[in-house]
């Protein structure tokens, strides 16, 4: 996929967002975009992934099958989840069976039967990377895609991305979380100035990251009676929960 004197705006007046921007970007290849906030890295992503026209230049040799996950999920939808995503896989031509093993893989087979609009922010956003996955992309954009997660999906994602990579496909994301720090074989792009430059990051950069917030463990007693609900609740916000073994044979 060739990125050639990208440019881009947003309307005629505007000052652009974009300029004269070159990439390359090649089958296996993981590469996250940098920058400060409002540089222009969902912009670029965005017409990386097909859903914006640049201006002036070309984007040339785009995969097939794209999936894009945006920074925030639509989720003021009329669906539950599972209705969604069923709904998605039938559009691409998918086997619906796969609703069922990513919902598993990302830890939301909780969620299917909630409506869209009733999901926290965490949980909106797993349904966005569901979506971007069911198809098996060849180009899988992903706009701060550990945003929100809960411990467990946020240490499955690099090992999804790192599939992706391995069986041929690009993945281009953005990350202020660091989650992909040390990732092997990690591009950088940095966007800044209304252009994007290829960066190579030394051993010790943090890079634009933000640093991690810090896990603490809540211990709570509840009523047996409560307890299933509480638990359900803070999952949905993206929390780890685990109950006692008692309450689990219950």
């Amino acid at each position: 996929m060739r990125v050639s004197n990208l440019s881009f705006r947003y309307r005629r007046q505007d000052p652009w967002v974009l300029s004269d921007v070159d990439l390359t970007l090649a089958p296996g290849d993981v590469v996250e975009i940098v920058g400060r906030n409002g540089a222009g890295k969902s912009t670029l992503l965005r017409l990386l992934a097909g859903l914006l026209t640049p201006v002036d230049g070309v984007i040339a040799d785009r995969p097939r099958v794209v999936g894009y996950a945006p920074e925030r999920f639509p989720a003021e939808q009329p669906f539950t989840v599972a209705g969604y995503l069923r709904h998605m896989a039938g559009i691409r031509r998918i086997d619906p069976r796969a609703v069922e093993i990513w919902a598993e893989r990302l830890g939301m087979e909780h969620l299917l039967g909630h409506r869209l609009p009733d999901l926290s922010k965490g949980s909106a956003h797993k349904v966005g990377l569901a979506q971007a996955l069911l198809c098996g992309p060849e180009l899988l954009i992903l706009d701060e895609p550990f945003a929100g997660l809960d411990a467990a999906t946020r240490t499955e994602l690099p090992v999804i991305i790192g599939e992706v990579a391995e069986r041929g496909g690009t993945v281009v994301l953005s990350d202020h979380q660091g989650d992909l720090r040390g990732f092997s074989g990690l591009r950088r792009v940095e966007v800044g100035e209304t252009t994007a430059r290829e960066v190579a990051p030394g051993p010790d950069d943090p890079g634009e990251a933000e640093p991690a917030e810090r896990v603490t463990i809540l211990e709570v007693t509840v009523t047996a009676s409560r307890a299933r609900e509480l638990a359900a609740r803070l999952r949905e916000e993206g929390h780890t929960v685990r109950m006692s073994e008692a309450e689990v044979a219950e």
